[in-house]
């Protein structure tokens, strides 16, 4: 492994991260008229889906923190499973477990010597632990840390996704896309791992919806629809299953990309759970935009 290919794989890392986080970034705004607000609580109106999602939207904003497992599969790039606990009270915080199963990622983690890897989200920074083989090439460090500021630099609209996706992956960012769709509705009453709940359903445009986001520049959102026809990404489905307290349970996204099909699957439980992430050692740390800089083929 040379320093090329620490470079690929750090990068490979960042790109994966961002994805797992779903194209909810794209619309990471405001649709649903501001989160946190007073007076949202009680049942939700499931007569009327807009109504209903937005009393979702925000009791799951202000539940704070919760339990994660999902399972993500991205065509021939890579399929994985991850679990853990996030927090959002303050900046996105937590910490995932994360085992890519196959594709193209999962090739690239063997090697790094390990399909495993720890990650840990702080406000500023998301830092992946990387395998042995990794750190020999790295100064010995086993940990990587990208700074949100320096994932934007890296060009177009793939760095601001990038930047947004990993501070916004928490639960109601899917309530988000559903409401910035405009087009959801009731599916019905369904038991989701023994708990009762009201299945939400919705098509997304990918695009307009990335062009909504405050996020992105006129010429960033022109590379990310360009980089999106690429991919062959048109549409998604998104699939919500709230429990009783109005607070999202299951989420689903389906689509379909040039390499295959996209699928991502997550549970939600324990809202308000405790949540540490600790930033981890200095010494033990590489920075991602140091490993960017290096020249092809160096090593330490």
């Amino acid at each position: 492994m040379n320093g090329t290919t620490v470079r690929r794989m750090a990068l490979a890392i960042a790109t994966a991260a961002a994805l797992t986080g779903g194209v909810a970034a794209c619309g990471s705004s405001d649709d649903s008229g501001g989160s946190k607000r007073s007076g949202d609580g009680g049942k939700a109106l499931k007569a009327d889906p807009i109504a209903a999602l937005r009393t979702i939207e925000n009791t799951t904003d202000k539940a704070d923190s919760a339990k994660v497992t999902s399972e993500t599969t991205m065509g021939s790039a890579m399929s994985m499973k991850a679990e853990g606990t996030l927090g959002w009270a303050d900046g996105l915080s937590g910490t995932m477990t994360i085992t890519y199963t196959g594709g193209q990622m999962a090739e690239t983690m063997r090697q790094a010597g390990s399909t495993t890897m720890q990650a840990r989200y702080l406000p500023d920074a998301y830092y992946a632990k990387m395998g042995e083989q990794f750190a020999v090439q790295a100064g010995g460090k086993h940990w990587v840390r990208y700074a949100y500021d320096d994932l934007e630099k890296i060009g177009g609209g793939s760095g601001v996704y990038m930047k947004d996706a990993m501070q916004n992956s928490t639960p109601h960012q899917s309530v988000k896309m559903l409401l910035a769709s405009g087009d959801v509705k009731k599916v019905g009453e369904e038991k989701v791992r023994g708990v009762n709940t009201t299945h939400y359903s919705g098509t997304v445009d990918v695009a307009k919806l990335a062009e909504r986001s405050s996020a992105l520049s006129t010429s960033q959102l022109a590379d990310m629809k360009k980089q999106l026809e690429q991919a062959g990404v048109t549409t998604e489905t998104v699939d919500i299953w709230v429990d009783d307290e109005n607070l999202l349970v299951k989420k689903t996204e389906r689509g379909e990309m040039r390499t295959g099909t996209l699928s991502a699957t997550a549970y939600y439980s324990d809202y308000g759970t405790e949540v540490s992430a600790e930033e981890p050692p200095a010494g033990d740390t590489a920075d991602f935009q140091d490993l960017m800089n290096r020249q092809p083929g160096t090593g330490g």
